[in-house]
């Protein structure tokens, strides 16, 4: 029989999964789907965990994991964060966006998960927390492979942390799918560029939907940094992207690296305008 807890204090919260066996429950726009006739385990809902959402600033800004897609895209943020909260619009439906979670994004670490190529442009770092204490990871580490992080079975995803550096800048999303809306991505492109007199002073490019999971492009930002803005699309080529697309049922690999690299062209062309 499944077990059923719904904590509204962290500590209890943190107790429970040290028991083992556990699942954790947020806006279950992941967990449910996935789940087939019957939910599997016993489930942890961390829903009542008032920590765990809103968007604060102090040395940087730090986004709880409970936080929804339709309160980051209503939210008053830095242009830097324009991307993420572009991917937050396109995050399935206006119903998903009001209960899917930036944390279960995350943690359900899908190579198509819309949030995680603005969030790499921004330097990312997640906070976990369990009874043994709590640690701070770059999200790029964090994520390991397909449906694979460093979370430890007793460990809780409290917030991501972006930090004041990374706070500068112009953010963008662009996304292709095989529709306009409510629909996995074929390819995504995220960038964050810092302009000044005409040049480019500071650029972060991420590519998701190309790989086991989105990475930045760091051969491209150090090429087109300290570049003028004039005709920047114009000087990527094809193969200065770092991809390992595959072929499955949304497109073939082939597709994918043409989409990624036109709209590469189009968020240099745009973002960094």
């Amino acid at each position: 029989m499944t077990a059923y807890a719904r904590p509204s204090d962290l500590p209890d919260a943190l107790e429970i999964l040290a028991g083992g066996g556990w699942r954790v429950l947020a806006g279950g726009t992941d967990l449910y789907p996935g789940a087939g006739a019957a939910l599997a385990g016993d489930i942890l809902d961390i829903s009542a965990l008032d920590e765990l959402r809103g968007i604060t600033r102090g040395a940087g800004l730090r986004i709880g994991a409970a936080t929804t897609w339709s309160d980051l895209a209503e939210a008053d943020l830095p242009p830097a964060l324009a991307g993420l909260q572009a991917a937050a619009r396109l995050v399935g439906g206006r119903q998903v966006q009001n209960a899917g979670t930036i944390g279960g994004n995350i943690c359900n670490a899908s190579p198509a998960a819309d949030g995680v190529p603005p969030l790499l442009t921004l330097d990312a770092e997640v906070e976990l927390a369990s009874a043994r204490g709590r640690r701070r990871l770059p999200l790029a580490d964090y994520l390991r492979g397909p449906r694979q992080t460093a979370r430890a079975a007793d460990e809780l995803l409290m917030a991501v942390h972006i930090p004041d550096a990374a706070l500068r800048g112009q953010g963008s999303f662009l996304k292709l799918g095989a529709r306009a809306h409510l629909v996995i991505s074929i390819a995504m492109v995220a960038l964050r560029s810092v302009t000044k007199g005409g040049l480019v002073t500071e650029i972060a490019l991420s590519i998701g939907a190309c790989g086991p999971v989105a990475r930045r492009q760091p051969g491209v930002e150090r090429a087109l940094t300290g570049t003028p803005l004039t005709g920047l699309a114009d000087r990527l080529r094809p193969e200065d992207l770092i991809l390992a697309p595959i072929d499955d049922i949304r497109a073939s690999a082939a597709y994918r690296r043409e989409a990624a690299f036109e709209l590469t062209r189009r968020a240099l062309a745009g973002g960094a305008a």
